[in-house]
């Protein structure tokens, strides 16, 4: 008689149920996943900014309903395990009882950040992928968890920010930016003739840049400062194109200025000698 055959049959049959719960729970959980994944896939392939912000807000979406699920489902099956083996579950019910009352009161910082976290999901405050500005820190989402987002900024530096401390989160780039272009020019400059020059410049870069989305504009003489008087322009943009379109904008406008001899001034001091 080999070992196998001196099992008992009861045994038996709920090791059998344990490998068919877990089995066939793994599975549908697979299918599960690759089913969303392939739904998310469809829906990146779609073109425009309100495709793109589509996406993002369902991969941050999914993220977060796949994260809860798991959770939900390996209780389930713990339960039905032990339930399959007759081990009783009221000890561990009493004692999850116990341990929860306890953590109630010593973790009251992360029940809050995950109801922050859960209400940043519902409101589409910000999605993956994404420029904001939270808590202090400035950066694109990486990952946002049940109980902290995830940033990187642009030296490359990783921020955990609980949930439960953003108060007011600026989302950089949602649907459009506005890129406010600001240029000095000298006191003794042609007022009329610079703006006609701006308002050219920013019209050459609207039509050629697939970044700017809508007609620009020259706002007109911002203020008068210390050693200039400033200029002010606007395009509108893509949200991910903001910052690389200002850059071309300013370049596009010193070499103009330059050819036209129009100066761009900088702080100067004038130092006066006396000997006695």
């Amino acid at each position: 008689m080999s070992w196998f055959d001196s099992i008992p049959a009861e045994v038996k049959a709920q090791a059998v149920q344990s490998v068919v719960v877990l089995v066939g729970t793994w599975i549908l959980w697979k299918l599960f996943v690759r089913a969303g994944e392939h739904y998310l896939a469809r829906v990146r392939t779609g073109e425009g900014i309100d495709a793109a912000e589509r996406a993002q807000r369902l991969t941050t979406l999914w993220q977060g309903i796949r994260r809860v699920l798991l959770v939900v489902v390996l209780a389930v099956v713990v339960l039905t395990v032990l339930a399959i083996w007759q081990i009783p579950i009221g000890s561990f019910v009493a004692v999850g009882s116990v341990v929860g009352v306890a953590l109630g009161f010593g973790a009251q910082s992360l029940v809050k950040d995950i109801i922050a976290g859960f209400f940043i999901l519902a409101e589409d405050q910000f999605s993956i992928g994404d420029v904001v500005r939270i808590a202090g820190v400035s950066g694109t989402v990486e990952d946002i968890r049940l109980r902290i987002t995830v940033l990187r900024d642009l030296d490359g530096n990783v921020h955990y920010v609980p949930n439960g401390e953003i108060t007011v989160s600026s989302n950089l780039t949602q649907r459009f930016a506005q890129v406010v272009v600001d240029v000095g020019v000298a006191y003794a400059t042609d007022i009329d003739a610079a703006l006609s020059i701006m308002a050219e410049v920013l019209t050459t870069l609207a039509e050629e840049d697939d970044g700017v989305i809508d007609d620009s504009k020259v706002l007109g003489v911002q203020e008068l400062g210390d050693s200039a008087v400033v200029l002010r322009g606007l395009l509108v943009t893509a949200p991910a194109d903001r910052w690389r379109v200002k850059r071309e904008a300013l370049k596009r406008l010193k070499r103009r200025f330059d050819a036209e001899g129009i100066e761009i001034p900088f702080p100067q001091r004038t130092v006066h000698l006396r000997q006695d």
